[in-house]
């Protein structure tokens, strides 16, 4: 993703700074996803493994990244808490 426009994205909802997802913290919810408990905010389950997201600065809220293109609907966000052994 380009730094320019990583620089300019926030979370919709707090208006915290966003920045990507590193590995490890993908690996983690990538695990948590194949084994079929993640949930969007709005209750959907995700299906798929996140290739890309983003993450807000308090590490609450996980946004993915499709074809490059950052998902930021504040209902498609994925809540950290539900994610076993997330550090925030």
């Amino acid at each position: 993703m380009d730094r320019r426009l990583l620089d300019l994205l926030c979370c919709p909802v707090s208006r915290s700074p966003l920045g990507l997802l590193g590995p490890s913290d993908r690996e983690l919810i990538n695990l948590a996803i194949t084994q079929g408990g993640i949930k969007t905010v709005d209750g959907v389950t995700v299906i798929g493994a996140l290739a890309n997201a983003l993450v807000s600065a308090d590490r609450k809220v996980i946004y993915r990244i499709v074809d490059d293109i950052p998902v930021l609907l504040p209902e498609e966000g994925i809540g950290t808490a539900q994610i076993n052994d997330w550090q925030l």
